[in-house]
């Protein structure tokens, strides 16, 4: 009996590479799979990286386009063919590079499936004139060549490495989106404002800001404002500082200050009202 039931999946072009989301009814498709879509460049492999899920549960307002098929084996063949000769491409048009004496630094090649094109992305300090090199890698590889610039945010997705945590680089690992990373996130989360110590291996803004700031903004709906006053024991006490993380707050008080949690604060301590 045919299955109309239909289900939404992600996938990616290459490994680390933003994951985009296709629509199916084929609800065997597991993670690791190859499946063929129609990409802004045309027909494409792409592997699955995430398990079917119900289309109720799709949240997003982009339309979705649908996977065409499962990837026959030939076709895997070709796209695993494809990237072994971009990495030989790439290799050289670093030759190329250094004969030309061109500032770039080769990121990655990739191939489009029928091989009518090949795209290679490089990251440069300044604008670069690769006119010539077009011209000696069209000729090499019989294709058609597309260099592309990115910037440094997008150079450390590429590269990947370990951040301050310890962990994976977000962008290499889940991070798709860099838009809308500024000081002011810093300021709503109450950090230090060290730029060095708030930037990546990319030299801008920490991309964890961004996803970590919706978290700050509901948590501090629970603590006093910095300056509010309190009493206990006849005592006022004024807040000058919190820590969301272990949910203590600081109280300063003529002559010293204390810590106090968030929970013993709303219990012990009676809110101030200065008389106007």
């Amino acid at each position: 009996m045919e299955n109309n039931e239909r289900y939404f999946i992600s996938i990616t072009y290459n490994d680390g590479a933003k994951a985009y989301s296709f629509g199916t009814t084929d609800s065997t498709l597991n993670i690791g799979d190859f499946v063929l879509v129609e990409s802004s460049q045309g027909t494409a492999v792409a592997k699955v990286v995430s398990a079917p899920q119900s289309y109720e549960k799709y949240s997003s307002n982009l339309e979705l386009k649908e996977i065409l098929r499962r990837a026959t084996d030939h076709e895997i063949n070709i796209h695993q063919e494809n990237i072994r000769d971009a990495e030989i491409a790439l290799a050289f048009c670093q030759k190329q590079i250094e004969k030309l004496n061109l500032k770039m630094n080769l990121l990655s090649a990739e191939y489009t499936f029928d091989r009518t094109k090949i795209n290679i992305t490089y990251a440069a300090e300044e604008r670069v004139d690769f006119r010539e090199l077009v011209k000696i890698l069209g000729s090499h590889l019989k294709t058609r060549v597309e260099l592309r610039q990115i910037g440094s945010r997008d150079r450390a997705k590429l590269v990947g490495g370990l951040g301050a945590c310890g962990f994976p680089l977000c962008c290499n690992t889940f991070l798709n989106e860099f838009d809308g990373i500024s000081i002011n996130r810093a300021k709503n989360q109450m950090l230090t404002l060290n730029i060095p110590k708030l930037s990546g291996h990319c030299g801008k803004l920490l991309c964890c800001l961004k996803f970590e700031d919706d978290y700050y903004t509901e948590a501090k709906k629970e603590f006093p404002n910095i300056g509010a006053k309190f009493t206990k024991n006849n005592v006022i006490h004024r807040v000058s500082s919190f820590n969301m993380i272990n949910r203590m707050v600081r109280l300063d008080f003529e002559g010293g200050f204390l810590m106090v949690s968030l929970d013993d604060l709303n219990k012990d301590y009676k809110r101030h009202h200065e008389k106007k």
